[in-house]
């Protein structure tokens, strides 16, 4: 009888090991039920890379499309020319001093002009004049005089015409002054005392000459 029951408690003894694998086997499962959940996951997360890197190409090539369109436009070609002016409006100058200039300036090419104007400002070269002046020095003159305020405002637009030339391909070293033509302006009256103040419009035309 003894032996008996040592091998029933042997037998139980035996099958409870193999109720805890039993055991560890429905523990095991919901371990693998969550590798597969991560192995999901990282291939969404996969896809979703790939699906931005996608977007990322189409944004780039979005971007590429933006920058040719905003291209700035190619500047339009200047077409050249052989005649250039320039135009002064209602100057502070006299009529007269801006009509002796002129004919003093005239058949000059536009450095030389600028250089005599110069000159005239210092007081060193006189302008020719005509009527009840003094007598100036100079080779052909008789009477003369110094318009600092009417030869600043001359040398301003011969400056302005030597940069037009320049933009329409003139060459400067051939060209020369052909023509002032000074018209008065309305005169200007002063708020207080009624005093009128001289105005003039000044053209001047540069003409491209041979070599």
């Amino acid at each position: 009888m003894a032996d008996e029951q040592l091998r029933q408690n042997k037998q139980g003894k035996v099958g409870k090991p193999i109720k805890e694998t039993t055991k560890q086997k429905h523990s095991n499962t919901p371990k693998e039920k969550i590798e597969e959940k991560s192995k999901e996951t990282e291939t969404q997360k996969e896809e979703i890379k790939s699906e931005q890197t996608e977007d990322g190409k189409k944004l780039e090539t979005k971007t590429e499309d933006k920058t040719k369109e905003t291209k700035k436009p190619e500047k339009q070609k200047v077409p050249k020319k052989t005649e250039v002016s320039v135009y002064g409006r209602s100057l502070p100058i006299s009529l007269k001093d801006s009509v002796a200039i002129g004919k003093f300036i005239k058949g000059k090419k536009i450095e030389r002009a600028i250089k005599d104007l110069e000159q005239v400002m210092l007081k060193k070269k006189a302008v020719p004049m005509t009527g009840e002046m003094a007598h100036k020095k100079g080779k052909g003159m008789m009477t003369g005089k110094y318009p600092v305020k009417a030869s600043e405002n001359f040398i301003k637009l011969l400056k302005s015409l030597s940069a037009n030339g320049i933009n329409h391909g003139m060459n400067l070293e051939t060209a020369k002054i052909r023509e002032t033509i000074p018209n008065k302006a309305p005169e200007q009256v002063h708020r207080f005392g009624g005093t009128k103040f001289k105005r003039t419009h000044v053209k001047i035309i540069a003409k491209e000459g041979k070599k």
